[in-house]
C-alpha cells in the first residue's frame, strides 16, 4: 500500500470470532459462496494511492475490488458564498458517477444522498476552526461501482483532505455490512447489496476510537447491530492503518 503504483493490494479484514452462522440459502444452495469467494468476515483487498490529480491540493485514488473512486481536494480557498465572517472553515462536498460506473450505461449524474453523507462523515474529523472564512472543496468521483461504494468514497476523501494538509484530528475510515438471511457480510459487493434485508455503515476515527457517523436500513436485531458494529470497528481500525502507511510512504518519496 503506497504511492507507487507497482504496490499490491492490502487486506484489512476484522478478526473472525469463534460463533459460526448458518448459510443464506439452506435449500439448493447450501454450499453457498460469495460472487468473489470471499468468507462472510473477510473484506476485499485495498489499494491507495495519493497524489492522483496534480491540478488540486490534495488527491486520493482508491481501489477495493471493482470499486474505483478519485477524489480530489481544493482549498482551502476564499468562499464564493457571501457570508458573515465565521471563526469556523466550510466543507463543500460533491459525490457523482461517470456515467460507465455502473452497469447500465449513461446514468452518471451527481448523488446527493452520499454528497451529504460524505460530509457528515468527514465534518467531525477535520479542524475547521484552522481555515476561518474559506472553504475546502471536495470532490469524488465513482468511476466503477462495484458495490459498498461510499465507504470507499469516505476513506478515499479522508486520504485526499490529508494529502491537501487539511488538519484533522484523524484519518477516517468506513466499512459497511450487509445482512443476507442470518449472515452479516462484511464490504459486500454490488450483486450481495441488491439481494440484502439490510445494511449497516460506520466511519470511525480508529486513532481515537471515535465514530463519526453511523447509518443502517433495514430491520436488524439488537444482537446483529452489536455484531456488525465490532466487525465494522475492527475492519475500520486496520483500514486506518493501511492508509496510514499510504501518507508515510508517500511522504518517503517525496523526500527522495
Amino acid at each position: 500500500m503506497a504511492a507507487k503504483p507497482g504496490s499490491a493490494p492490502v487486506t484489512y479484514s476484522p478478526n473472525l470470532g469463534q460463533k459460526t452462522r448458518p448459510p443464506i440459502f439452506k435449500d439448493n444452495d447450501l454450499d453457498w459462496v460469495r460472487p468473489d469467494g470471499r468468507g462472510f468476515h473477510q473484506c476485499r483487498p485495498a489499494f491507495f494511492r495519493t497524489g492522483a490529480v496534480n491540478s488540486a491540493s490534495g488527491s486520493a485514488y482508491a481501489e477495493l475490488g471493482s470499486t474505483k473512486v478519485i477524489v480530489s481536494v481544493f482549498g482551502p480557498r476564499e468562499s464564493k458564498k457571501a457570508m458573515m465572517y465565521s471563526d469556523t472553515g466550510r466543507l463543500n462536498c460533491n459525490v457523482s458517477y461517470t456515467t460507465f460506473a455502473t452497469p447500465v450505461r449513461g446514468q452518471g449524474s451527481d448523488h446527493k444522498e452520499f454528497s451529504s453523507m460524505l460530509h457528515k462523515a468527514l465534518e467531525g474529523a477535520i479542524m475547521l476552526e484552522t481555515f476561518p472564512k474559506t472553504t475546502v472543496d471536495v470532490f469524488a468521483l465513482v468511476l466503477e461501482s462495484g458495490g459498498s461504494d461510499l465507504p470507499v468514497v469516505i476513506s478515499c476523501a479522508s486520504l485526499a483532505l490529508a494529502d491537501a494538509g487539511i488538519m484533522m484530528y484523524d484519518l477516517v475510515a468506513a466499512v459497511s455490512v450487509s445482512c443476507l438471511g442470518k449472515n452479516l457480510v462484511i464490504d459486500p459487493v454490488l450483486e450481495e447489496e441488491s439481494y440484502q434485508d439490510g445494511s449497516l455503515m460506520l466511519t470511525c476515527m480508529p486513532s481515537r476510537y471515535e465514530v463519526t457517523q453511523l447509518t443502517f436500513t433495514g430491520e436488524w436485531s439488537t444482537p446483529d447491530i452489536n455484531e456488525a458494529m465490532q466487525l465494522c470497528l475492527d475492519a475500520c481500525n486496520k483500514l486506518g492503518k493501511v492508509m496510514r502507511t499510504c501518507l508515510k510512504e508517500a511522504a518517503s518519496a517525496s523526500q527522495e
